[in-house]
């Protein structure tokens, strides 16, 4: 397959799979010669990457041409797409277009949909590389168990729920910290031999404590448990989070939570409806936020975003961000 279109906010993953297709297909020994790595953002370089993709290698291995934030899918001039489609019938099969994108192919756009029946018939390969939303745990462990399946690594259930709750969706860092986790075990990455399996007790002897983030301060105003707030936020400071970042992030989370009340109050089950009303981009994210507020009345929400307005007002103030956290928390709760 000459073309592969790589996309997806996952960049750690998606370097590895450039970096996966460029070892398997060009001989080291060429590579100087058959390889080229172009950028998109530059000028006449997306250009560039279709004229070295109709260039057949020379000496050994095939061609890749990897063109960074690609163009062709996401707001490509005409200029720019009237030679994409000419030039697709002319790359040879020794030869590997890489168009690498962070942002989803623009379905509208002539030339995504020119790649997209090269991807039917078999001529042309997708793969999208998304990081799951913050609040999707079962997206996490299956990031986990992506990733290790990917370094060709072995995990237990229990060591995979481990790293999602230690890592969340820093995909770089949970990408490092399975290679030491292979090299404490005895594992080898890549290998095909029988792997010792990665367990949970050395996720805590080696990675040690939970992410935090400011959702979770958001889950412990709401059950109740305002010194937990606190704690979560003393975390996210020292680790230089921006103070009135945490508080918008709490605050589009409260508000959604409210929205979510109030419909349900309504009787409107319609979750496209309801996600349409909160700001929410994923309606499956709707069922989750139900779980989460049952048995709580919309006050209970407005109480929170009235504590929220208090840290906000502190912090705008010049006050000191975690006394303005813990007095908003624990003085108004």
């Amino acid at each position: 397959m000459p073309i592969h279109l790589l996309w997806g906010d996952d960049e750690a993953a998606r370097t590895r799979a450039v970096e996966t297709l460029i070892s398997h297909h060009t001989d080291p020994a060429w590579q100087s010669i058959n390889l080229a790595r172009l950028d998109g953002n530059e000028a006449g370089q997306a250009a560039q990457a279709l004229g070295e993709a109709r260039t057949p290698p020379f000496g050994g291995g095939d061609r890749v041409v990897v063109l960074q934030r690609s163009p062709f899918c996401n707001q490509c001039p005409a200029e720019l797409a009237e030679q994409l489609e000419a030039a697709l019938p002319l790359i040879p099969a020794s030869c590997h277009l890489l168009l690498v994108n962070s942002g989803k192919p623009d379905a509208r756009l002539r030339t995504t949909k020119a790649l997209q029946k090269l991807v039917k018939a078999g001529e042309a390969r997708e793969q999208s590389f998304q990081l799951p939303a913050v609040w999707d745990g079962a997206g996490q462990i299956d990031l986990v168990q992506r990733t290790a399946r990917e370094l060709g690594l072995q995990l237990e259930p229990a060591a995979a729920e481990a790293l999602s709750d230690a890592i969340g969706s820093d995909s770089a860092r949970l990408a490092s910290e399975l290679e030491k986790l292979a090299l404490y075990v005895g594992a080898e990455t890549g290998s095909q031999a029988l792997q010792p399996p990665i367990t949970a007790a050395a996720v805590a002897a080696l990675v040690g404590s939970q992410a935090t983030n400011a959702l979770q301060v958001g889950d412990a105003l709401l059950a109740g448990n305002p010194a937990e707030a606190v704690a979560l936020v003393d975390a996210l400071l020292a680790a230089n989070e921006p103070a009135l970042r945490i508080v918008a992030t709490l605050c589009g989370q409260i508000r959604g939570w409210l929205w979510v009340s109030l419909l349900d109050q309504q009787g409107d089950n319609d979750v496209n409806a309801i996600a349409k009303a909160a700001g929410i981009g994923n309606p499956k994210r709707i069922y989750v936020m139900r779980k989460q507020i049952r048995g709580r009345k919309p006050a209970r929400f407005l109480a929170l975003l009235r504590q929220l307005l208090e840290v906000e007002a502190a912090l705008k103030r010049g006050g000191n961000p975690g006394d303005a956290f813990r007095d908003g928390f624990l003085l108004t709760s």
